[in-house]
């Protein structure tokens, strides 16, 4: 929100945005070319978005090709209590997209882990002991349709053609993270174009050790990169989660009329009460309102939806600093 009155995001700078969603570590050149503009002014413009408008590109391991479990956590707390446990669920290297929402008392956070220890961990002891706290509800993500490791999901400035020049290589073989990538995965998550040398120091491997390790990893799609977006910048001032209950015979065919949706940014059925969460993004609370009643009410199957607007980001992908 504080760069809100500071930088003005056109369409170049947009492009270069989502050419990185495509690509996270795609070079400038290669981003020039496919915008026919020069190498330096795709620096100059990354340069200017990250430090002016908080852009960060950042590397996740990618839960999907991995296997790990994945959950969509909602905590309601005691009025005022949310601050503190967003703040401590942030902190967790495990979590991502840590908000507070529902006028303030609510907070969700996506988890993601390799085994269930550190799950049972969180859940069956560390959460239910936090002070302040009233309930969790946890929802495991069974089905991804938008958003993260997926294809790219909401307002694209690329052409399906520029999308495509820019896309890497589908990913092929097994997907396998050691204890040793972890260095590697962790530097990625402070910033995902970090240079050869920095990763090199961070991991004490040669850089062409980093290099070979950072192409297998990618190749085999152990890990995916994201960028973090003030979406305010961009001109969408309400962010806001969809809990939606689909009949089980339309889920299919609803997730994948998401997909369709530019206003949404993730999309994955669940288990719970609720079987399909949407992360969507709107120019003001009147878009959400033409959302719910012009693309979302027409949906065959859906029976309830719930909203909850997102009032900050308290972490979104990528390593608290």
């Amino acid at each position: 929100m504080r760069y809100a009155s500071l930088v003005e995001i056109d369409t170049l700078d947009r492009q270069i945005v989502d050419a990185l969603r495509v690509d996270g570590r795609a070079g400038f050149s290669r981003i020039a070319e496919l915008l026919g503009v020069s190498d330096q002014t795709v620096a100059r413009r990354f340069r200017r978005l990250r430090t002016e408008a908080g852009v960060r590109v950042v590397g996740l391991p990618n839960g999907i090709r991995l296997g790990y479990d994945k959950w969509m956590i909602r905590v309601q707390s005691t009025p005022g209590g949310a601050s503190a446990i967003a703040e401590a669920l942030a902190r967790r290297p495990d979590t991502t997209w840590v908000t507070i929402a529902s006028g303030g008392a609510e907070v969700t956070c996506i988890v993601q882990n390799p085994g269930t220890a550190d799950r049972d961990a969180l859940l069956l002891r560390k959460l239910p002991n936090t002070p302040r706290l009233v309930s969790v509800r946890a929802h495991c993500l069974i089905h991804y349709f938008a958003g993260g490791a997926v294809d790219a999901a909401g307002p694209n400035a690329l052409t399906p053609e520029q999308a495509a020049a820019v896309r890497p290589p589908a990913a092929e073989g097994p997907a396998v993270l050691l204890d040793s990538d972890q260095p590697l995965v962790a530097a990625l998550a402070r910033d995902g174009r970090t240079g050869l040398p920095e990763l090199a120091a961070a991991t004490g491997w040669s850089e062409s050790t980093v290099r070979r390790r950072l192409e297998h990893l990618l190749h085999t799609g152990a890990i995916f990169f994201d960028v973090e977006v003030n979406p305010v910048l961009f001109g969408y001032n309400a962010r806001i989660l969809l809990w939606m209950s689909v009949a089980p015979a339309h889920l299919e065919t609803v997730g994948r009329a998401l997909c369709t949706h530019p206003e949404v940014v993730f999309a994955a059925a669940t288990t719970g009460a609720t079987n399909l969460v949407a992360t969507i993004i709107c120019p003001d609370m009147a878009g959400l309102y033409d959302y719910l009643t012009h693309r979302i009410g027409p949906l065959p199957g859906v029976e309830r939806v719930e909203t909850a607007p997102a009032l900050r980001h308290v972490k979104q992908v990528g390593a608290v600093h």
